[in-house]
């Protein structure tokens, strides 16, 4: 079966998910989270990736960002990232083989409508698995970054969380009163739908606009879906 074409407009959000092999899991340590991190953040530069939020859980990878040049960028990341972490994980715990379950999973993303809720969806992971209470309690997501005082060289505002306020204390404010806000399970079930197929989320305009980028038809769901929350 041929693979799933993946797509990578400069300038267009991408919802990224690694998982390890059979779920298992891709962290053992404070040291393995941090030199994931490092080479996130090496890779992003060097490739011209925009990071805007992340989560690292203790078997899967959640990373929102936006290649700004190349199109190949976020793969050329990812494959970078995947192939140094490998190598040190297999080094540190004398292990051999694969440890990610086959290539990541990536979804494009309507910006003005589904960017702010991928924010939320990707830092409120540690939640959801009953790992902390409150997102600014997990130590490996942005969170702390885009709504509190800590400061990171890796995170890069979306202009859509710029644009929360006026100077950083307005956006954290703004920022933090968005996760007052429950995501609907709707929401969520179809965020994990089109991000596990690697679809797109956005509406007909918006696979309109990124048919016109990548010059091909896009693949659409069944007709006589919602209209909200779509993915295609």
């Amino acid at each position: 079966m041929a693979r799933h074409l993946r797509l990578g407009p400069k300038s267009v959000p991408q919802h990224v998910i690694q998982r390890g092999n059979n779920r298992k899991i891709c962290f053992g340590s404070e040291n393995d989270y941090a030199a994931y991190i490092h080479w996130l953040k090496k890779y992003s530069v060097k490739y011209s990736v925009s990071i805007h939020a992340w989560v690292l859980m203790t078997n899967h990878v959640h990373i929102l960002c936006t290649p700004t040049q190349d199109n190949k960028g976020v793969s050329l990341m990812m494959q970078s990232l995947g192939r140094e972490y490998v190598l040190y994980f297999n080094n540190t715990y004398n292990r051999t083989g694969t440890l990610w379950e086959g290539r990541f999973k990536s979804c494009l993303v309507c910006a003005p409508d589904y960017l702010l809720n991928l924010y939320q969806y990707i830092e409120l992971n540690p939640v959801r698995a009953n790992m902390v209470a409150d997102p600014a309690d997990y130590k490996w997501s942005s969170y702390q970054i885009n709504a509190l005082d800590k400061r990171s060289s890796l995170c890069r505002p979306h202009d859509l969380y710029t644009a929360l306020g006026s100077d950083d204390k307005k956006r954290k404010s703004a920022y933090r009163d968005l996760f007052a806000d429950i995501l609907s399970h709707g929401l969520i079930d179809n965020i994990r739908k089109c991000s596990n197929k690697e679809l797109v989320l956005g509406s007909e305009k918006f696979i309109s606009e990124i048919k016109d980028l990548v010059g091909f038809t896009l693949k659409s769901n069944k007709r006589g879906r919602p209209r909200s929350n779509k993915c295609t």
